[in-house]
């Protein structure tokens, strides 16, 4: 198979679709018109699928040869920003029709691309072996959860999956290069969402009160210091708190404060280290003020690894059907994704998509209001993608892996 030629083929395709999930983006779980338009587009590239209700969408295409198993995977959610019409320098192609809804992380372009990755491998099917499966989840901003439908979904049908890619845009990456990490390639995440109850008053007995921002102040400070007392120098670990709510008026101390965040790492041990020195702060500090506290949300995600094997066939697969000068030496990504409960189970590689382009404006950050991508990143990405398709259904060698439990 012309690698280069069928995407070529398929220039106008990838930029149609992705113009269309841009411009009808919808939430987490909500995402019903989106689904549809995947299901009517595989209808129309002649491959079955079928709706995995809380899961999303699978299509299964079929070489009629028998041989591996290999599973690709796009998420399809998008986010409640409202979108700037202008980038970083430019006015925008299109923006999002849905107010106050964007897809400001790029799945609009991981849709678009797997999409088109099954087309021209269903149009080639004569030139490969085995099954490939097109994975479309839905909810990933929410977590990865809907993914065990999918699992449950394999193991009812004895769907044997023998290994699976993915990919994510990046907007630190130029357009039409593809970078491919051996190991940690996204962070593990502990998410954590707390309401401090006090008692409330008026502002000018502050002595008759249990105010909870006092509480919360003290647990703050502790917080920031995790990272130092308790996790090595030589470990990356970020901490945020993205919410923050509590008290409406200047002078009244309200009874109640709600506040989250996230924990970002590349060793799950910190993770679990940062959970239980969180729980014991919560304890000491709500002690201390008089205050109780109610845990509404805490969870902890796993690091994205990619195999070792699976990451270097990705490489040569690209070197060789699209040139060496593709690949990119990029970093790890503190950003975290669903897809690294997948490579737990199965063997895979996930890589990075370059989507920055200066001279259209795209490379504004993710999850913001002026984030855009560039199409000609997005046909590259397809082409790195049937690479390692095609490479890995013929790929003989064992591959060194051990399924990782999940939870």
């Amino acid at each position: 198979m012309n690698i280069k030629q069928c995407v070529h083929d398929n220039v106008d395709e990838i930029a149609d679709l992705h113009q269309y999930f841009h411009m009808y983006p919808e939430l987490s779980t909500e995402e019903f018109r989106t689904m549809e338009y995947i299901q009517k587009k595989l209808k129309e590239y002649n491959i079955p699928s079928v709706h995995i209700e809380k899961g999303g969408i699978l299509g299964i295409i079929d070489s009629g040869k028998p041989g591996k198993t290999l599973l690709l995977r796009a998420d399809i959610d998008a986010l409640p920003i409202t979108e700037s019409d202008i980038n970083i320098s430019k006015q925008k192609k299109y923006i999002s029709q849905n107010k106050g809804i964007m897809h400001a992380c790029g799945h609009d372009g991981h849709t678009a691309m797997l999409l088109v990755e099954g087309k021209i491998l269903q149009e080639n099917h004569n030139e490969w072996e085995g099954k490939v499966v097109l994975m479309f989840e839905e909810g990933e901003e929410n977590g990865s959860r809907y993914l065990l439908q999918f699992f449950a979904y394999f193991e009812k049908h004895a769907i044997h999956i023998d290994g699976c890619y993915g990919t994510h845009v990046r907007w630190d990456i130029p357009s039409g290069k593809i970078s491919i990490i051996t190991g940690p390639a996204m962070a593990g995440v502990f998410a954590f969402d707390i309401t401090l109850i006090g008692i409330g008053g008026h502002g000018s007995r502050p002595d008759l009160a249990v105010n909870p921002i006092d509480c919360f102040a003290a647990i703050y400070n502790g917080i920031n210091t995790i990272r130092m007392r308790n996790i090595s120098p030589q470990h990356c670990l970020t901490v945020s708190i993205g919410k923050l709510k509590g008290g409406d008026r200047i002078n009244v101390i309200s009874d109640m404060l709600e506040f989250g965040g996230t924990v970002r790492y590349f060793n799950e041990n910190d993770g679990q280290q940062f959970k239980e020195n969180l729980e014991r702060i919560l304890e000491n500090e709500c002690s201390n003020f008089g205050c109780r506290y109610i845990v509404n949300k805490k969870s902890l995600n796993y690091v994205l690894r990619n195999n070792e094997d699976c990451a270097r066939i990705a490489c040569n697969a690209i070197a060789k059907d699209l040139g060496e000068d593709v690949l990119y030496e990029g970093q790890p990504w503190m950003a975290s994704e669903s897809m690294a409960l997948t490579l737990r189970v199965y063997p895979g590689v996930f890589s990075f998509t370059g989507i920055a382009n200066a001279e259209i404006g795209s490379g504004a950050n993710h999850h913001t209001a002026a984030f855009d991508i560039d199409d000609a990143g997005l046909a590259t990405g397809v082409a790195a993608a049937i690479a390692y398709s095609l490479a890995f259904l013929a790929y003989t060698q064992p591959i060194s892996f051990t399924a990782q439990s999940i939870e």
